[in-house]
């Protein structure tokens, strides 16, 4: 309603109560003339949104149906200043939903939208939006629902407009019951045919024979209520506010189920997003994280964890640059501004199944070759063959391990992919030959420009893309011209499968000079130096649409490609988020076909599916204690999208590192699932060969501890690719039932058995960690704390990261050396953590760590080790021969609470084994036993 005639109703009252006649009919005549001159939606009495959260779920109830005809025949009434209503504005704080939609708006404009305005008059309150929607805002009513063979199908209609330009006033609900944890419904319009997101997806014939959810519909207005069956709790009720489906302009909401909500990705966030009025952006930029900016990746998907240990997730496939808009109801708005609204609500309950299902639905991620679980180093100015040559020797003379040398832009011949500089590089092919003798691995970054500013016939991969159109073109058809590195550079459109198979030509015919062993993606978003291409972009609506979603710089050009551009599957309007996962793609096929191996590719852009085939690196961090802390959500949440080999710049990458941080980030970071220091070439070096020895001795401790428990990492990733697991969990996936884990992101878990304890505070030597009620043991010398669920101080000098074995768990762990090359041969060794019950349990997963599908084939061992009533057993799952000349040598058992007097192993005693009295460490020594067969060891 009008301010205006909120003013008079005030003025009247006060006139009333001073009994001032004059007053009083003038200021009548006031609210006649302003009731008349309303909207007539602001004005009828319609089923109020915020009664609907109020009456909890009324239309379930018997009464539900006289409420409803009795509400129906209110909106029948004509239009009647009688039917004035303050409550359709009076709206608590927390339950205004949006109606400025990212511009600053007055009280006129706000009216004139048909919104409530009422400045803040609460200073706790100071977000909360002026300019809001009544409650009875006009939106779509159910006029049909139908059952279908999966589901239920519904049309959707609406009677009245928005203000956002071409509104599609009649929609197709379907919803689809595709597994017992699964439902999946759209919103599409049945008259038009519009863009949808081209990532494979399952499809499913028939309805789920049982479900872990209920679906109700609300008619007048259109609403789902889904809920748990198992306790009626409400997981989303889109009923809340209205529902929008122009053009270009799309929005729901949808209330929590409570404010502990994570995901959301890609920005710079703790693990549980803050919900007091935050808004998240979603369109790929260049942009060193940040807080508050949209940054390189797009992962519409969030998991909301309930009151009682329970979670859910949801999915929106969807493209196209949106917002989401969080606010303390609590209540989550979706908005896009194109595409369809297409979402996936995954049940659980437990975390960790949510995250499952969510990867049945985008893809399991790949398994990586085992050498790229290795130490990367990397750095944007080593400059020549020589000076890379130099730090792989360094590196070796100070004995750190290293798998893997990378270089950045430096190699190539004016910054133009698939070149290399003669004057630097000569012999870049040979040095690469060199590594390989020496046992490492060689990356090398390929971006997606290809520059345009070469005569013609001088540079291939240019003139032969524009023959074949593998471009993205701009409104006249010629290859969209933007600038990076090379200078004018055209983009390659990864959606056509010509650019795909032109890329595959280029990458083989590098391969075949240069024998590299993967590719590192870079300024895929795609990055641009200039707003959408050198000669401008045209004025249209896909460069200006009626709504830009909040993006760093304003437009959605800004430091990319125009909007308009076009490519062979759609407008890059609708495709940009998926330019980096295209490429990855496309990458990804090349080096299966080039190699013959399993392709390993790490990409800074990203969007759902992309861990099916690539890595990540968290991008541009800059080199502080605050980036390295919040590189620990980052890496949790990536994990829960699906993309498990995701790592950070150790030590950072913008600005210059220090001694102190740069021992606790390689700490923290021989637990990265993907482990590279990388560092800018305007910066001081940070190899871990310029700093002090102590500073050194403390990185290689950490470095070999990651050597040392590769084959459990490498485990841990089999499950990711098999089953659809975390290699990295937050410590509420495992305890969930522990309020106390919910917002931790300090510490972290490997699988369901270690957890991390950094240092993430400059000058410290001790450390708090939260400890779940279990037992759990010091990795290092097995000492235990038994935990009734508490915060412990740690010593933390500099040369220690804490780690500590959950009781209950077995790790597999190998004598480390300084290449993966050399340690895949070296003797095993368990370390069994006994419960409480004297229990525990672990599994090794091994294979030649490089060639494809080798699980899918049977080309793989799986071993289960059992430990249980003071034997410790294993169990032969699937043998290969690839574990052929394996040896268990050691092991190591944690809890033991008496000393033994004999070891029996199988059936044979030994002698070599000892027992400390102080830790309760049992130590088995020299045992000898091949991995491929089957052993009995008991101790009494």
């Amino acid at each position: 309603m009008g301010s205006n005639g909120l003013s008079s109703v005030t003025n009247l009252r006060t006139a009333l109560k001073y009994g001032t006649i004059f007053l009083t009919v003038i200021l009548g005549g006031m609210i006649i003339y302003h009731t008349y001159s309303m909207p007539e939606f602001l004005i009828t009495s319609q089923y109020s949104y915020i009664e609907i959260i109020k009456q909890k779920l009324l239309w379930q109830s018997s009464i539900y149906k006289h409420g409803t005809e009795a509400l129906e025949k209110t909106t029948k009434l004509p239009f009647s200043k009688g039917y004035y209503n303050h409550s359709l504005c009076d709206i608590d704080f927390n339950r205004r939903f949006d109606c400025a939609f990212n511009e600053q708006i007055d009280v006129e404009k706000c009216q004139a939208r048909g919104c409530c305005w009422i400045p803040v008059v609460n200073a706790v309150n100071m977000t909360a939006p002026l300019c809001f929607m009544p409650s009875n805002y006009p939106t779509y009513n159910m006029d049909s629902l139908s059952p279908t063979k999966t589901g239920f199908t519904a049309t959707l209609s609406r009677s009245k407009n928005t203000f956002f330009p071409n509104n599609i006033r009649v929609l197709q609900l379907d919803v689809m019951y595709e597994a017992a944890g699964r439902l999946h419904f759209t919103l599409r319009d049945p008259m038009n045919k519009r863009y949808e997101v081209p990532i494979d997806v399952p499809k499913v014939n028939e309805k789920a024979s049982a479900q872990l959810y209920t679906v109700t519909f609300s008619s007048k207005p259109f609403g789902m209520i889904i809920q748990r069956k198992s306790n009626g709790l409400v997981l989303l009720n889109t009923t809340v506010a209205p529902l929008f489906y122009a053009d270009q302009f799309l929005q729901i909401s949808t209330s929590l189920a409570t404010r502990h909500i994570s995901g959301l990705g890609e920005h710079m966030t703790n693990l549980i997003l803050n919900v007091n009025w935050t808004r998240l952006t979603f369109w790929n930029r260049d942009q060193g994280p940040s807080p508050n900016s949209n940054l390189y990746g797009s992962h519409p998907f969030y998991m909301v964890m309930e009151d009682d240990g329970s979670a859910h997730g949801v999915f929106l496939l969807n493209s196209n640059a949106k917002d989401v808009l969080l606010q303390p109801t609590p209540a989550l708005t979706w908005r896009t501004i194109g595409g369809i609204l297409d979402f996936y609500v995954f049940l659980g309950p437990e975390p960790k199944t949510v995250i499952r299902q969510y990867m049945d639905v985008i893809g399991y991620p790949i398994m990586p070759p085992y050498w790229s679980l290795g130490f990367h180093l990397c750095r944007w100015g080593y400059w020549s063959t020589n000076i890379t040559r130099q730090v792989v020797e360094n590196m070796t003379r100070a004995y750190m391990p290293q798998d893997v040398q990378w270089n950045d832009l430096d190699y190539m011949d004016k910054k133009k992919d698939f070149t290399y500089n003669m004057q630097y590089f000569g012999d870049y092919a040979q040095m690469v030959k060199e590594f390989h003798k020496k046992g490492l691995k060689y990356v090398m970054i390929v971006d997606p420009g290809i520059s345009s500013a070469e005569t013609p016939g001088k540079y291939k991969p240019y003139d032969d893309g524009v023959k074949r159109g593998v471009f993205i073109k701009n409104e006249t058809g010629q290859p969209l011209i933007g600038q990076v590195w090379p200078g004018p550079t055209a983009f390659p459109d990864f959606t056509n499968p010509e650019t795909q198979a032109w890329w595959y030509e280029n990458v083989k015919e590098f391969h075949a000079q240069v024998p590299f062993d993967g590719i590192w993606i870079d300024m895929n978003e795609p990055s641009n130096f200039v707003d959408g291409a050198i000669g401008g972009c045209p004025d249209n609506n896909l460069e200006n649409p009626p709504y830009v979603p909040d993006v760093t710089g304003g437009y959605l050009k800004s430091r990319t490609l125009c909007a308009s551009g076009k490519q062979h599957l759609s407008t890059h309007y609708n495709l940009h988020n998926l330019y980096g996962l295209t490429e990855a793609i496309a990458t990804h096929d090349a080096l299966i076909k080039v190699r013959g191996k399993r392709p390993f590719i790490i990409s800074r852009s990203s969007f759902p599916s992309h861990g099916h085939y690539a890595g990540h690196w968290t991008g541009d961090i800059s080199s502080n204690w605050n980036d390295m802390y919040y590189t620990i959500p980052a890496i949790m949440l990536f994990n829960m999208y699906g993309v498990p080999l995701v790592g950070a710049d150790v030590c950072g990458f913008r600005g210059a590192t220090n001694e102190e941080l740069c021992i606790r980030w390689t700490q923290l970071g021989s637990f990265y699932p993907f482990m590279r220091n990388h560092n800018d070439r305007k910066q001081p070096s940070q190899e871990p060969y310029v700093f002090s020895e102590s500073a050194q001795s403390a990185m290689r401790e950490a470095l070999f501890t990651r050597y040392m428990l590769l084959p459990f990492l490498y485990t841990l990733f089999h499950k990711a690719h098999s089953t659809g697991a975390m290699v990295v969990r937050p410590l509420s996936f495992e305890f969930p039932q522990d309020q106390n884990t919910i917002r931790i992101d300090r510490q972290f878990m490997w699988g369901n058995a270690l957890l991390i304890t950094p240092v993430l505070t400059p000058k410290t030597v001790q450390v708090s960690g939260y400890f779940p009620p279990t037992t759990w043991y010091s990795l290092y010398d097995g000492s235990a704390i038994h935990s009734k669920g508490q915060y412990i101080i740690l010593q933390a000098p500099l040369d220690t990261i804490n780690v500590h074995l959950r009781g209950g768990c077995i790790l597999p762990i190998q004598e480390p050396s300084t290449s993966t090359a050399a340690s895949r041969g070296n003797p095993f060794g368990l370390i069994v953590a006994l419960s409480d019950q004297g229990i525990a349990r672990g599994e090794l997963f091994w294979d030649d760590g490089d060639s494809q599908l080798t699980y899918e084939n049977g080309d793989y061992c799986e071993i289960i080790f059992l430990a249980k009533e003071n034997v410790l057993f294993s169990e032969i799952i699937h043998l290969d021969n690839q574990i052929d000349g394996l040896k268990l040598n050691n092991i190591f058992v944690f809890g033991v609470p008496s000393a033994p007097n004999k070891v029996l192993v199988n059936e044979m005693w030994i002698t070599d084994f000892f027992y400390r009295i102080d830790t309760k460490v049992l130590t088995l020594q020299n045992l000898a036993i091949p991995l491929g067969e089957q052993f009995i060891i008991a101790w009494f």
